[in-house]
């Protein structure tokens, strides 16, 4: 494994600060935010530098109870060998249920859900994580993740159920210690036992990230400063290994450049002074101690139907199934949500502009009864139809620019600017309207 150094995520708003700061070793990039034929030509400029650049992946669901999609994996593999990256990283979580294995509606989460911490679950995880690894060209580190909700009945520690893992594939981690911060103040987890538990030896890199606590529930916003209790954290960790690679994070609110420096400089002080004798990083060539055992298909059912049932609450207003907190279920329902109107908001940054201050509202009203089931762009185009077939919005200019971006971009092509065409797409969604 490459030693990467100091580094920090790499987004479009700091891209030019990014490319100035001093100390930068490698980049983390998003890759559901990369096109492999048109990298930016900040990313570009980095890797001529010899800056790495490592993608990582949001929306695999390596803990979904289906197997990887061969689509998302191919992206994956794609950016990687564009990047000419050493490794790409994922999550340990969900992120869609429902489909064939439930014979229900599919539904997306548009976030990053917990596993449950069972033998079913590692099984399905691991068998996930082993196709991963056989279709990317680079090795897979995975990430543990922070969460608002506790399985009830699990059988395992975060730190037992990584090591297992680990034990069974091979798989690399990425541990981000403000998600153990997350875990300690939301689920009560102790951050130093889940460190005394997994293999630190195993570790491809360290996320650092910041955060803020709101009535007792601590938001990984990655929008905050890094906060004492997470640099302690990294110290605990860096006292037991020295990482490969430690990573500053941040997605929103972007502060003065000068302002991620500092930050910058606080988390290599924190490596470098709590680094064990040796003072070389660790790296991990292993292979899995365990054979590879197919999943029998009612183990993936059993995950299905569970994972269905608390995504449905979450997301279609379902009953709370059964052991789950109903008052922490409720404030993780509220922030999904919350994040569908902001990233829909980002990827048609139109709605905002053309519904004013009434575009939030309207999207959470919106979804309250509007499951996601085909991603944010999708989820775009189906609030817009939603609200112009509510004949929304009231004022008529506004509807019509509102109507214009929706026949746009409903169709699996740019619409046609002949008039034929658009009077088939004005006809097909006024009967659809009818």
């Amino acid at each position: 494994m490459k030693h990467l150094g100091t580094g920090i995520g790499w987004r479009p708003e700091i891209a030019d600060a990014v490319e100035r700061m001093p100390g930068i070793d490698w980049v983390e990039a998003v890759a559901e935010n990369l096109c492999p034929g048109h990298l930016p030509d900040s990313l570009l400029r980095l890797r001529e530098r010899g800056v790495t650049v490592v993608p990582h992946g949001v929306s695999l669901g390596l803990g979904d109870a289906g197997r990887p999609d061969e689509t998302r994996l191919a992206a994956l593999a794609e950016r990687a060998q564009a990047l000419g990256s050493p490794l790409v990283t994922e999550h340990i979580a969900f992120v869609r249920a429902g489909g064939p294995l439930t014979a229900s509606q599919p539904l997306e989460a548009g976030h990053l859900l917990p596993v449950p911490r069972t033998r079913d679950a590692l099984d399905v995880l691991c068998e996930n994580v082993r196709i991963a690894q056989d279709a990317l060209p680079v090795p897979l580190a995975v990430e543990n993740i922070a969460a608002l909700i506790s399985w009830p009945c699990e059988e395992m520690t975060e730190g037992q159920f990584l090591y297992e893992l680990v034990e069974r594939t091979g798989v690399r981690l990425l541990i981000d210690v403000a998600n153990l911060h997350t875990n300690h103040v939301n689920r009560g987890e102790d951050p130093a036992k889940a460190l005394d538990e997994l293999p630190v030896e195993a570790i491809a890199y360290v996320h650092v990230a910041g955060g803020f606590e709101r009535d007792g529930v601590w938001h990984d916003s990655h929008a905050h400063p890094v906060p004492e209790p997470v640099l302690e954290i990294l110290a605990d960790l860096a006292s037991r290994v020295t990482p490969p690679g430690v990573l500053l994070e941040r997605d929103e609110n972007f502060p003065a450049p000068r302002e991620l420096e500092r930050e910058l400089d606080a988390i290599r002080e924190t490596v470098w002074t709590k680094t064990p004798p040796t003072g070389e990083p660790t790296t991990l060539t292993s292979e899995p101690t365990t054979p590879a055992t197919a999943v029998p298909a009612p183990t993936r059912q059993r995950l299905a139907l569970a994972q269905t049932a608390l995504l449905s609450a979450l997301v279609a207003g379902t009953p709370a199934p059964e052991g789950f907190d109903r008052t922490r279920l409720t404030v993780q329902s509220r922030a999904l949500t919350g994040k569908r109107a902001d990233v829909v908001a980002k990827v048609a940054p139109e709605l905002p502009e053309i519904l004013g201050k009434a575009y939030r509202a309207q999207f959470l009203s919106y979804a309250q009864t509007r499951p996601m089931s085909g991603g944010y762009r999708r989820d775009a185009l189906d609030f817009a139809e939603r609200l112009l077939l509510d004949g929304q919005p009231e004022d008529s200019e506004a509807r019509g620019r509102l109507t214009r971006w929706w026949l746009e971009r409903s169709g699996p092509a740019p619409l046609d600017t002949r008039p034929v065409t658009r009077w088939l797409r004005a006809a097909r969604f006024a009967l659809r309207r009818g």
